[in-house]
């Protein structure tokens, strides 16, 4: 009984000992039932070293990590995180390529990218295709991403998403296309990156909603970063499980929203008018709302 209460001691003074190690590097850690799940920390600084060490921690279910230091290479440092559900990213520096170490992380069901390898033309988002190959993978956010239509056909590969989320990224109305092959529960859609100094097409106007309307099992709807009137109900009315709409920075009058609630009783519309900031903003101009 001694021995076995000394290797119990032992064990949990073990578990101690590594969280510590994760915490020396700037991460923030959550135990449960002793064991590291949870890490959220920013890559920044990290040395190939430290990449070994995150990914040794093979019970963490929640990450999320920032950095230009993360990339093909050292997100192969990682595959030992097969434990992983949720992973949320920003700044990585991925390419296409390297998008193919995702297939380790067999568990995963939401993942989030922000601001993925931006500029870099050694991603076009034709690697998030790789993404396929993960069955439980039921939500994603591609925000922020200087890759456009060759990312948006990518995701449209990925059949098993229910939930996805994008906004300022380099897509045109060509590449919201393919939206129309998933069978997503809910939807955000945002504007596009607008290109400093040029005339930039925007990617999310009226015709997009009539895309929109061919996804049937849309139960929730969030539009953001638009010119949109009372034009858009027949679109909305073309989606017969729509529950949730939530209609934030975006032009349009309260008199439209007030159609468009009428035009949807079993349709919850949640409002928020733009402010005079707002309306003035700099993205605003860019975008010729």
């Amino acid at each position: 009984m001694k021995t076995l209460l000394c290797l119990l001691l032992s064990i949990a003074t073990s578990f101690a000992a590594d969280a510590e190690a994760l915490k020396k590097l700037g991460a923030k850690v959550t135990e449960t039932g002793g064991v590291v799940t949870q890490v959220n920390v920013k890559c920044d600084a990290f040395t190939e070293a430290d990449f070994k060490t995150l990914g040794s921690f093979t019970t963490i279910k929640d990450l999320t990590i920032s950095g230009k230091t993360i990339t093909d290479n050292t997100l192969a440092l990682l595959t030992g995180l097969t434990e992983l559900e949720r992973l949320s990213s920003d700044g990585i520096q991925l390419t296409d390529a390297g998008y193919k170490h995702f297939a380790a992380f067999q568990k995963l069901k939401t993942v989030a990218f922000f601001h993925p390898a931006f500029r870099s033309k050694d991603f076009t988002g034709s690697g998030l295709a790789e993404l396929k190959a993960l069955p439980k993978l039921e939500s994603l956010t591609f925000a922020g991403s200087t890759a456009g239509d060759v990312a948006l056909e990518a995701i449209g590969q990925l059949t098993q998403l229910k939930g996805f989320r994008t906004w300022h990224t380099a897509q045109t109305q060509a590449g919201n296309v393919h939206l129309a092959k998933l069978s997503l529960t809910s939807l955000r859609l945002g504007q596009r990156l607008p290109e400093w100094g040029k005339d930039t097409p925007i990617s999310f106007d009226e015709s997009t909603m009539r895309i929109v309307a061919q996804i049937k099992t849309l139960e929730s709807l969030e539009l953001t970063e638009a010119r949109l009137s009372a034009k858009v109900i027949p679109h909305l009315k073309a989606l017969p499980k729509l529950t949730k709409l939530k209609i934030e920075t975006v032009d349009i009058s309260p008199a439209d929203v007030e159609a468009i609630q009428a035009a949807l009783p079993n349709c919850k519309v949640d409002f928020k008018p733009m402010s005079e900031a707002e309306k003035e903003s700099l993205l605003v101009k860019k975008l010729r709302l």
